[in-house]
């Protein structure tokens, strides 16, 4: 008999704002349950990429991304499903505020009845604490909602204040007192990477051990999570080798992207654009996105690689290249120092890295392959006289409007692309 149903304890960690810590303490659960032998599955709402690394490094697990407008409810209900075939523990961390955006992290948590964990920044806070829970508690009265962490709270004195006047629908679960040793350095584009903090495992634990002994360290109550019911993906890449750059300057790539890509039976051939000097044998290539304009010099002092990619788009191969990797492309880019540094020259013109956001949103992009979804949050522009195919579409109505970029057997756009989003457009770019 097919199992439809599994159960498995699950929280979705909110805030009312950006920048309260939902990050720190999704972090330091995952990381107590796994200290405490557990396996731990985590899940980031919305489309970023720093987050999830520090979350896999603190659950010791893959993080995977849960977009209802990028991979769709029956995927994310999948992705929930599997997970709560092999954890313990479920903990999904929101993006933004609670309620911004549509689809929000409170759409999320109410279609798959997941309990909400708020994350309320108190270090400026006293009795308001309770009209900020009594709002995120009460405003969509469907929403399950399990409590509360007050972040940033100075001592004994401080928490009573901010406890005084919760009701039972607001229960304080727990709290973090202000500690510099349990923030996560950030710097332009989100938090540092993990590879980029030499102590984040000490600030792990420290940060886990202070939750431990609240009533947020137990395990929350079993939540259904019910089977897609979608089939098996055909294997239309089957036997087709892809050479994927991965490293520390090509690192923003959607977990669901990999995992697609096997499950239509391609093998990925990883390599390094800063430390190799070939591609793998491949029949395609895809370059994913990055941080490109922290590792400039050596990107660009790599001669024999920028010539290798030349030389697979010259042979008319297939090339997918998105964010960092369409930058990778171009003539030159100039990073936020000014330096210019010369690279492929697989497509003509260049960018410029500059202080100011440049686009930002969702975006749908309508290829002759099929509609694809993904994502756009950079601060380079692009100066090019290569052809386009598409221009995203932002959902929201907002201008960010990506061009996607064509020329032979390559596709490049600005936007990141989640896979997941159409499976056979992905396997139509890719093939020979």
């Amino acid at each position: 008999m097919t199992e439809t149903v599994r159960h498995c304890p699950a929280l979705l960690i909110a805030a009312p704002a950006s920048g309260q810590g939902k990050t720190t303490v999704t972090a330091a659960l995952a990381r107590l349950h796994r200290q405490r032998g557990r396996q731990v599955r985590v899940f980031k709402t919305g489309a970023d990429f720093l987050d999830p690394m520090l979350l896999a490094t603190a659950a010791g697990a893959p993080c995977h991304q849960l977009d209802l407008f990028m991979g769709g409810e029956a995927h994310c209900r999948q992705l929930l499903f599997e997970a709560a075939g092999e954890a313990d523990l479920i903990l999904i961390e929101g993006v933004m505020g609670l309620f911004d955006g549509s689809p929000s992290s409170a759409d999320l948590a109410q279609l798959f009845g997941v309990p909400v964990l708020a994350v309320v920044d108190a270090a400026a806070m006293a009795q308001t604490f309770a009209a900020v829970a009594h709002g995120l508690a009460h405003y969509r009265p469907a929403l399950p909602f399990a409590g509360l962490v007050a972040n940033g709270v100075a001592g004994a004195y401080h928490r009573d204040l901010l406890a005084a006047d919760l009701d039972a629908a607001t229960p304080l679960l727990g709290s973090l007192p202000r500690e510099a040793g349990f923030a996560l350095p950030e710097r332009q584009l989100g938090l540092a990477r993990p590879d980029e903090l030499a102590d984040l495992d000490q600030r792990l634990n420290a940060v886990a051990q202070a939750l431990a002994g609240q009533p947020l360290a137990e395990l929350p109550a079993p939540v259904a999570f019910h089977a897609a019911g979608s089939g098996p993906l055909p294997p239309l890449l089957r036997g087709l080798r892809i050479a994927v750059a991965r490293d520390v300057a090509f690192c923003f790539i959607y977990q669901a992207n990999l995992d697609l890509l096997r499950a239509l039976g391609a093998e990925l051939r990883f390599f390094s654009p800063l430390a190799e000097a070939r591609l793998p044998e491949a029949d395609s290539l895809y370059l994913p996105g990055g941080q490109l304009e922290l590792h400039l010099p050596a990107l660009a002092a790599n001669t024999a690689l920028l010539s290798a990619v030349r030389a697979h788009h010259r042979a008319g191969r297939p090339l997918l290249a998105e964010g960092g990797g369409l930058l990778y492309l171009l003539e030159a880019l100039t990073g936020a120092d000014g330096a210019r540094h010369r690279l492929t020259g697989v497509l003509p013109g260049e960018a410029r890295i500059g202080s100011q956001l440049r686009a930002l949103g969702p975006q749908r992009l309508a290829l002759p392959e099929g509609e694809l979804r993904g994502n756009s949050f950079h601060y380079a522009t692009v100066t090019t006289s290569a052809p386009t195919v598409a221009h995203g579409v932002c959902p929201n109505g907002g201008p960010t409007a990506e061009p996607v970029y064509r020329q032979d057997r390559l596709t490049a756009s600005s936007a990141q692309l989640y896979f997941p989003s159409n499976p056979e457009a992905i396997a139509r770019l890719l093939l020979p």
